[in-house]
């Protein structure tokens, strides 16, 4: 990678924890992390995932695990499949944040403000209880995509994917007991992974990043209820947009910090700010194995308003389509199923309650899992449901090698295999990858377009 600038590294002198030459030789390295993060629901057992490769587990989260080398996650269909998320080891660092300063016991309404491409939002929603909510925002439109493909791979249907500007949330006063804000930075603590980014830095791009977090938090915090928790985390070692935003926040807003306990064995750097001593969190990659990150955590202080209330309620499915949809669940009595523009929505019961407050106030990219389209005939199963937790697990499937998953993870046709006509399930090693249809002389291969592999091995 380029060497880093005199300007970059000035900047960092006199930081809490910070060690040039340690710093400097790590840069220099050509190692490089490679680290991932189970869908629990989906699997626990690392060891199936990739063979041949060492795991080690990320100590502050329970579900991540180093690997020693990095496979080609392009050509797995377990990662198709939504049994891991390819995440950075240090910001799955947020899992402890939470665990400290919130009660997963209760069921939480959480927003993850800037959460493409999805990787805090799905750890989220794995240790959220189960009738929790979580609306994870984007406010690009192509990176909102983005985001609602990954969450689909999650399967999960407490999760409403947003595509809006900071200042929208606004309109939902006191609402979420939870707040995550992974700001834009200028991504110094990602030199490592993205080395191009090293020429791109300047420190007038750390003001001006600087000047953006304070406008993100400003427009968002209403939304956030008194007694509600705040988690403020960057990928820049840059004071100016971390122990200077902690200030900035405390100076301008009723926030109280809250620290958290750091096995010192974790060689994570307490920081703690000069006006208020209010304790923030560095991972300097010379120190810890991952890369560079900044966290802190907030509660806000006052008195709640009364939560609004909307009287307008969601379209549900008649009761004698229901019959229809029953067989294709793992749980039919626990979900909510709503009608929209011909298809079927599974949600849990909490999300549907407050889907149309949501629905007034922010634009919906995607909401809980698509079941699919109810026909005359049939339900014509959508690819978000072949995903999800909730697929019944006796539905008729048909097992695929991996050669033969490849083949249809890049759409290609299929031999069918079976005599039994119909929708079947497409699985790999017991993971489900998507829907097919048997007829009498071929197999369609309904593996969506724009998730298809475009590459060669």
């Amino acid at each position: 990678m380029p060497s880093l600038p005199k300007a970059f590294t000035d900047t960092l002198h006199n930081l809490p924890g910070f060690r040039e030459e340690a710093f400097l030789q790590v840069h220099a390295s050509p190692e490089r992390i490679t680290s991932i993060r189970l869908q629990p629901q989906k699997i626990q057992d690392v060891s199936r995932l990739f063979p041949g490769v060492t795991t080690t587990p990320v100590p502050w989260n329970s579900y991540g695990y180093y690997l020693s080398e990095r496979p080609s996650f392009t050509f797995d269909p377990y990662f198709h499949a939504g049994a891991y998320y390819v995440q950075e080891a240090s910001s799955m660092f947020l899992q402890e944040a939470v665990r400290q300063t919130t009660d997963l016991q209760q069921p939480l309404k959480a927003l993850d403000l800037c959460a493409a491409p999805g990787g805090k939002s799905t750890l989220l929603q794995g240790m959220l209880h189960p009738q929790s909510i979580l609306v994870a925002n984007e406010v690009i439109k192509s990176r909102a995509n983005l985001l609602a493909d990954n969450i689909t791979r999650w399967g999960a249907e407490n999760v409403i994917v947003t595509n809006n500007d900071p200042r929208d949330f606004a309109r939902l006063e006191d609402y979420f007991d939870l707040m995550v804000v992974d700001a834009p930075c200028s991504g110094s603590g990602l030199f490592r992974r993205d080395p191009e980014a090293v020429t791109e830095w300047s420190y007038e791009n750390v003001i001006l990043c600087s000047q953006r977090q304070q406008r993100i938090l400003a427009d968002a915090l209403p939304a956030l209820k008194p007694g509600g928790v705040l988690i403020y985390s960057t990928c820049s070692y840059a004071r100016e947009e971390d122990e200077q935003i902690m200030e900035w926040l405390m100076d301008h807003f009723e926030m109280e910090n809250l620290s958290l306990t750091i096995d010192p064995s974790w060689h994570i750097i307490t920081t703690i700010t000069e006006q208020h001593k209010a304790a923030g969190y560095r991972f300097y990659p010379d120190q810890l194995k991952g890369e560079g990150f900044f966290i802190a955590c907030f509660r806000k202080k006052g008195t709640a308003h009364p939560p609004k209330k909307i009287k307008q309620q969601i379209t549900l499915v008649p009761q004698r389509e229901i019959a229809r949809i029953r067989p294709w669940l793992k749980d039919a009595e626990g979900h909510m199923m709503m009608e929209h523009q011909g298809e079927v929505i599974l949600l849990t019961p909490q999300t549907a309650e407050e889907l149309p407050l949501l629905q007034k106030n922010l634009y919906l990219r995607k909401a809980g899992v698509k079941a699919g389209q109810l026909t005359t005939k049939e339900l014509v199963p959508d690819h978000q449901l072949a995903l999800s937790t909730c697929v019944a697990e006796d539905l008729p499937a048909i097992s695929l090698t991996l050669d033969q998953a490849l083949h249809y993870l890049r759409k290609d046709e299929l031999q069918s295999g079976t005599d039994r006509k119909g929708w079947t399930l497409i699985r790999y090693n017991g993971m489900n990858l998507g829907w097919a249809k048997v007829l009498q002389n071929r197999m369609n291969n309904y593996y969506p377009k724009e998730m298809r592999i475009l590459k060669d091995v």
